[in-house]
């Protein structure tokens, strides 16, 4: 079987995977504000969900590096398999009342347990680009990411369809009992599947199996700008935890949960259309240009979409903000793949995925009670409605589109100043000169 065969249908695997894990965390943030009301909660269960990931990562990274991905891949279904029906049992038996209250350790036990069956599916993500790396030629890589983007916003079309119809229709109890069937079928899926995949290189094969921080972080540092790019990720990352944060409650606060969920199905199909853009055309001759030009149009339109409390506009922000992601995400795996050893990727993949996700946590648990405590009154009867009340609107939903603007502002801040600095002009060389070597 050709390798690019192969790949599709590691692809088509992981499509099944993401629409299992998607599925899980979209009902649990739709259910858990709907239950419970609070800001605070979404925030939190953001924050708790980003600290786990990043916390896990390294040690994901390592464990994609030092065993075949394929098994690896099989490991993280049967983790979000177990998981998944231990957060069922956690449902069924609980009293109902305890799910939907603040201070509930039920309520906690169980989006915790929940959220580790989603942070389980992490290992398909880290070992998935080096796949790409082992399967795919570098001058095809930006269009084999382009494809990877394809199938993620194929999983969050899909999902944000169905999971606030399954959270209507039965809550978690049966989004759930759907996870653990098609978690069954992708495993099953996994196992007809021959990779042939290549050796790490005799003195990694010698080194000892673990997770070596201190190589992972010497292979950063000998590539001009690469430790600046993971840093100007993790920035990026803390303002993105605003959104993971309040986006669905304040799109729950302007429509049902099923609208929402329908909304969010009609916004991803941008996420496929820019995949087969990427995938057909790739990133251009710069991806670090393409990355940074995507970032300052992504904080614009956070800066904007939410000035009027309107579903036209949200909407939009949405579809742009789809439309643009899977650019960025493309641009800084394709320029990943092409300098940092592949023996070493798993580790610097997850290293940098535990750098970025770090900031989103602390932003998304501090900007909960921030919002609630702080920016919903001053927009609701405090200095703010008195001062622009009369057109842009009062109301706790009107204080979460202040922080929403105010964030876009200064993510439009932090693109500029990356894009003046050296370090990104460095790495821009260090990937051009990578790109023209032979494979």
């Amino acid at each position: 079987m050709s390798q690019p065969r192969v790949f599709h249908l590691i692809l088509a695997n992981n499509l099944v995977q993401n629409l299992v894990n998607f599925t899980v965390w979209f009902a649990l943030v739709f259910w858990a504000f709907l239950e419970t009301r609070s800001v605070f909660v979404t925030g939190m269960i953001g924050g708790i969900y980003l600290v786990l990931g990043a916390v896990l990562a390294p040690w994901f990274g390592s464990l994609v590096d030092h065993h075949a991905k394929w098994t690896v891949m099989l490991a993280s279904s049967i983790a979000s398999f177990v998981l998944y029906a231990i957060a069922l049992g956690v449902v069924l038996i609980a009293p109902p009342a305890a799910l939907s209250q603040v201070d509930s350790a039920p309520l906690w036990v169980f989006t915790g347990i929940a959220m580790l069956g989603v942070i389980a599916g992490n290992l398909r993500m880290i070992a998935l680009p080096t796949l790409v790396t082992a399967l795919i030629p570098p001058e095809g890589r930006d269009k084999a990411n382009g494809l990877v983007g394809m199938v993620s916003g194929l999983g969050f079309l899909i999902t944000s369809a169905i999971s606030g119809f399954l959270v209507a229709w039965d809550g978690m109890r049966g989004t759930l009992a759907l996870a653990l069937v098609a978690t069954v079928l992708a495993f099953g899926h996994m196992l007809t599947i021959r990779l042939a995949e290549p050796r790490a290189e005799a003195a990694e094969d010698d080194a000892p199996r673990r997770v070596d921080l201190s190589g992972t972080l010497a292979v950063i540092r000998a590539v001009p700008g690469l430790g600046a790019l993971i840093l100007f990720a993790c920035f990026n990352n803390l303002l993105g935890g605003v959104f993971m944060a309040l986006m669905d409650a304040y799109g729950l606060s302007l429509m049902s949960v099923e609208a929402w969920g329908l909304l969010w199905a009609g916004a991803s199909s941008a996420f496929i259309v820019s995949g087969l853009i990427i995938a057909k055309a790739g990133l251009g001759p710069n991806p670090l240009r393409t990355l940074m030009l995507v970032n300052l149009v992504v904080w614009l339109v956070a800066a904007l979409f939410s000035v009027q409390s309107s579903i036209l506009l949200l909407g939009i922000g949405c579809v742009l903000w789809l439309a643009l992601s899977p650019f960025a995400e493309a641009a800084e795996q394709t320029a990943l793949q092409q300098v940092v050893p592949f023996e070493r990727q798993g580790r610097v993949f997850g290293f940098a995925q535990a750098v970025e996700n770090s900031a989103a946590p602390l932003m998304a648990v501090l900007i909960g009670p921030v919002t609630q405590y702080l920016a919903i009154p001053f927009m609701t009867d405090g200095a703010g409605a008195a001062a622009v009340g009369h057109w842009y609107g009062t109301g706790p939903e009107r204080g979460m589109a202040l922080v929403f603007t105010l964030t876009g502002v200064a993510g439009m801040a932090l693109t500029l100043a990356a894009m003046a600095s050296g370090s990104y002009r460095a790495l821009s060389a260090a990937v051009r000169e990578a790109s023209a070597r032979p494979a």
